[in-house]
């Protein structure tokens, strides 16, 4: 399948979906949106699905946010109000909240390696990561004060839930930078790593993630479900998946590793 605003190549069991789109830093438009959307589907889906996803950015940043020269991306999408203005928000409707919805509830772990900017809607996709791999360069900017919208994308479920309120209401209400460093220590990404070992490092989590059992999956599904779960429905969510993971060829294979004092291999099913 071809693409116009982003690549996918395939490293063995592992996807890599890269934004590549240098000249506007990755500007994520309506039509790179939906490009994402399609490449996350067809990487968990088939015989021969991926096992890890890896989303990064070309060139000088992760992602600049919403095309806004181009009309589209969460700040514009040519719909109209009633009364004739733009609807700023049509375009999440139709084309961003069902691609950040379905990055959450997809069963293949992703990992995110964010160098550079990662703002507006890039610094969602970027913190949808269920490991977050920036570089010393990256930064993390929630840039929709500076032209009068209100940060999306997921932004304002996840920030609070993974830093608290108070840092998440500054990143929301001052549009500051929040640079690698500062964000390793408020506990908003992994890991940070220079420049030059980005890709190394995210692809040594990848592997991690694609040599394991078919219940990472299930894991990262449960994960993201109990930030929203009470508790009684959590103990049933785990009580599910488990069932659903002791079926699979992995359970046997690592129960026969232990057993037998050697390594597992998984197979990822």
């Amino acid at each position: 399948m071809s693409y116009n605003k982003i690549k996918v190549s395939r490293e063995g069991t592992i996807t890599v979906i890269t934004l590549a789109d240098p000249a506007t830093m990755n500007a994520a438009g309506v039509d790179t949106a939906s490009e994402l959307l399609q490449a996350f589907k067809v990487a968990v889906s088939g015989e021969d699905k991926a096992r890890a996803i890896l989303l990064t950015g070309e060139g000088r940043g992760f992602c600049s946010g919403a095309n806004l020269s181009g009309g589209g991306g969460s700040a514009g999408g040519g719909s109209r109000d009633g009364d004739g203005k733009n609807d700023a928000g049509a375009a999440l409707e139709t084309v961003y909240n069902p691609l950040v919805t379905y990055i959450r509830e997809m069963p293949v772990p992703l990992v995110t390696a964010v160098n550079g900017a990662a703002a507006g809607v890039g610094c969602s996709l970027a913190l949808l990561g269920d490991l977050i791999i920036a570089a010393e360069s990256a930064y993390f900017l929630q840039a929709f004060r500076r032209i009068g919208l209100v940060p999306d994308g997921g932004s304002t479920y996840l920030l609070p839930r993974m830093i608290g309120k108070a840092r998440a209401m500054e990143m929301a209400l001052l549009g500051e930078r929040v640079p690698a460093a500062q964000a390793l220590e408020w506990g908003l990404v992994n890991r940070v790593v220079p420049d030059a070992e980005l890709m190394g490092e995210a692809m040594k989590f990848a592997k991690a993630l694609a040599d394991g059992p078919a219940s990472l999956g299930l894991s990262r599904q449960l994960m993201w479900a109990s930030l929203d779960g009470e508790w009684a429905d959590q103990l049933h969510r785990e009580r599910i998946a488990q069932r659903d993971a002791g079926k699979t060829e992995d359970f046997a294979e690592g129960v026969g590793a232990f057993l037998g004092k050697r390594p597992a291999v998984f197979k990822g099913r």
